[in-house]
């Protein structure tokens, strides 16, 4: 898929609805210099500000779900429209209902949903089958879709086994009805092939399934995921075609695994895309 957006002489806006965690480099703290560094103007929605993320063993959260309804109401009266809506992280039941009223609110040529729900076959400890089971409610007005293999498979009401990796015709079944309701494209992200490799598997509406190995490199890292999305997002709205921005996306989030074990960065402290941030500059 490509991004139809007009190509006049103004600057894009990307209204990203996520948490903001002001330590460990993940989701609002990733996608405004992200977005920025492409030229794209991020307008953050937080639902909740985190002093760190919960992968610390002490952390404080403020939960912002009281003041989302001021962001439609305030941002109508000023007339801001949208060029992409990105969601990640949802807390409650009644922030994805929010989110569908943004939608409506704000309609826009990009929505891009990134499921943020769980890993390795389980829901993140933070997150209830409630609000997983609420996040359905989002796929038929998503245009685009990055979950990983475990949160494809709760979107899908199917059972999660690691053998889905190395099934191609599963995995394309999968994507194929993540897609059904609305979507143009999924690209389920991050799926393990051994020690050595992952891969990023592209469905795209009307193209035969597009299968992108990477490279694994050290072990898992906070806030891998909102940078993979934050490219992805920045690369669709700059007109790029999907499979290119995910091949950006991925050598980018490498990029920036190599350079945080060179400098010792610790793996609860997330990528240090800051050091290779001037790759994405365009």
């Amino acid at each position: 898929m490509q991004a139809d957006f007009p190509d006049h002489n103004r600057q894009r806006k990307a209204a990203a609805i996520n948490d903001y965690s002001s330590f460990g480099r993940c989701s609002l703290a990733v996608a405004s210099p992200i977005l920025a560094a492409m030229r794209i103007q991020c307008c953050p929605v937080p639902t909740a500000v985190f002093t760190n993320h919960t992968g610390f063993p002490a952390f404080s959260c403020r939960d912002l779900t009281a003041q989302l309804e001021r962001y439609i109401a305030d941002w109508q009266a000023i007339s801001l429209r949208f060029d992409a809506i990105a969601t990640g992280f949802l807390a409650s039941r009644g922030q994805v209902d929010f989110v569908k009223r943004f939608i409506a609110a704000f309609p826009s040529p990009l929505v891009l949903v990134d499921p943020v729900m769980g890993d390795y076959g389980k829901l993140y400890p933070t997150y209830s089958p409630a609000v997983a089971d609420a996040m359905h409610e989002l796929l038929p007005l998503a245009d685009v879709l990055t979950p990983n293999l475990t949160e494809a498979c709760i979107l899908a009401s199917r059972p999660y086994s690691p053998s889905l990796a190395r099934d191609e015709n599963a995995l394309a079944s999968l994507a194929a009805e993540l897609c059904a309701p609305h979507a143009r494209a999924v690209v389920i992200s991050g799926i393990p092939r051994g020690e050595h490799e992952f891969i990023n598997f592209i469905h795209e509406r009307g193209k035969p399934p597009a299968i992108l190995p990477v490279q694994r490199v050290g072990s898992d890292r906070s806030g891998t995921g909102d940078v993979f999305s934050s490219v992805i997002l920045g690369c669709l709205m700059r007109g790029r075609e999907l499979a290119e921005a995910v091949r950006t996306a991925a050598a980018f989030v490498l990029r920036a695994i190599r350079r945080s074990a060179e400098m010792g960065i610790p793996l609860t402290d997330g990528l240090a895309f800051e050091e290779v941030l001037g790759d994405l500059v365009c």
